[in-house]
């Protein structure tokens, strides 16, 4: 059972709370461990590891660092030490689980802390901008937690104690509780939505574990992406399926709901074998509860909810999406299959249904067959991407590169 929680944050200025967050964890049965990543000041009392042990990790001294004159220089420089200082310590089995207290500067070292960290490992990061839009999804790891710090600027008090025993008992719970991932089986990475509007997964997800893999579907709406993406750079994924690229064109075409401008770049860079498809491909998704951008409003759109809306591409947006997706993948280290479906790429897009646009869909099709990378292969099929046509064809491709040994079973 895992108890042993790491507590960080700045000493000099937040002693009364980070010594709070220990007191609660040890109240709860639980062992807390210290770490300082102040700059100028010092710690009531010794932590079990110093702002000098942190920012040895970075290649430097604290000295040096204030020497700069720069806070944001040298925050970033205990940052990097932080991050590399907790991995090390993780690799070595002497925590369970971490908590990170700050307010904006702590919440951007706590966001390379926990990046540096495998998933499974019980990460809580308590912070005055939590949720915040200033906080970009590229940087937030797969399995992070954060929590709103309210009322936690300077000093204790019964509303931040509140939010403070909240994360420290969560993070404790969660260290104990957490099932660590296991690869006893190799692992697909697939991308979608939900079945209403895409279907292969459900045809595909009992096909792939009959054939002894384990299969992990992410949503693909901005932070999903971001999960998928994340994994995709540690290796995490035998073979991917990306199927669902409109996180893409959301980055491309100006939306919050983006995965970062790295999405679908990293299956490829580190050489996992790719399929990739054109799932939403059309689509670019808005927060529904603001204002569409001037140059979308009088463009067809889909509320899918309080919270989401997508509007439909034209034909000259998709043209560019499906050059910005055949760059993307040009530079893959591994092989790719792109599953082009030539009778559309999702529920809402067939014909008769509202978001039919078959100008558009042309014009996607003839650009992707015009600027296909060598590297990629370009399966045409005369499906839509919800038919079974198509699932039987990412079968037989994938029972061709197992075949191959070039998925690893």
């Amino acid at each position: 059972m895992g108890n042993r929680i790491l507590i960080v944050g700045t000493y000099d200025t937040k002693d009364d709370e980070l010594t709070y967050l220990a007191e609660v964890i040890r109240k709860q049965g639980g062992e807390a461990l210290t770490m300082d990543v102040s700059v100028l000041g010092n710690p009531k009392a010794p932590t079990d590891w110093s702002k000098h042990d942190v920012v040895a990790e970075a290649g430097t001294t604290i000295a040096a660092i204030i020497a700069a004159e720069d806070e944001n220089v040298a925050m970033q420089a205990m940052a990097r030490g932080a991050a590399a200082l907790a991995a090390r310590l993780h690799r070595e089995g002497r925590f369970d689980g971490v908590l990170v207290l700050g307010g904006s500067m702590g919440t951007d070292l706590a966001l390379d802390l926990c990046a540096a960290l495998p998933l499974g490992v019980p990460k809580y990061v308590v912070s005055t901008v939590s949720f915040s839009p200033m906080i970009p999804p590229a940087r937030l790891a797969a399995d992070i937690q954060m929590i709103l710090w309210a009322g936690g600027l300077y000093g204790l008090n019964s509303v931040c104690k509140a939010a403070l025993s909240q994360a420290a008992g969560a993070v404790l719970g969660a260290a104990r509780a957490v099932e660590q991932p296991e690869a006893k089986k190799p692992l697909i990475g697939m991308t979608g939505f939900g079945k209403t509007v895409l279907r292969y997964m459900v045809a595909l997800k009992p096909a792939l574990e009959a054939r002894g893999f384990e299969v992990a579907v992410f949503h693909a709406t901005g932070m999903g992406g971001r999960a998928f993406e994340s994994l995709a750079a540690d290796g995490a994924f035998a073979a991917v399926m990306d199927f669902a690229p409109q996180e893409v064109a959301n980055h491309l075409f100006g939306s919050a709901l983006s995965a970062g401008a790295d999405r679908m770049t990293h299956a490829g860079r580190v050489g996992i074998p790719q399929m990739v498809s054109m799932g939403c491909y059309d689509l670019i998704d808005f927060v529904a509860w603001q204002p569409l951008p001037e140059r979308f409003k009088d463009t067809p759109a889909h509320a899918h909810n309080r919270l989401l809306t997508s509007v439909v591409q034209t034909p000259d947006q998709r043209r560019e999406l499906a050059r910005e997706i055949c760059g993307k993948l040009s530079g893959a280290a591994g092989p790719v299959v792109f599953f082009l479906p030539v009778r559309g790429g999702h529920e809402w897009d067939r014909p008769g249904a509202p978001l039919e646009d078959a100008a558009g869909l042309a014009a996607f099709c003839e650009e992707m067959r015009a600027v296909c990378p060598a590297n990629v292969e370009l399966v045409e099929l005369d499906a839509h991407i919800n038919d079974p046509a198509f699932s039987d064809a990412v079968l037989a491709q994938f029972d061709e590169w197992v075949a191959a040994g070039i998925v690893k079973v």
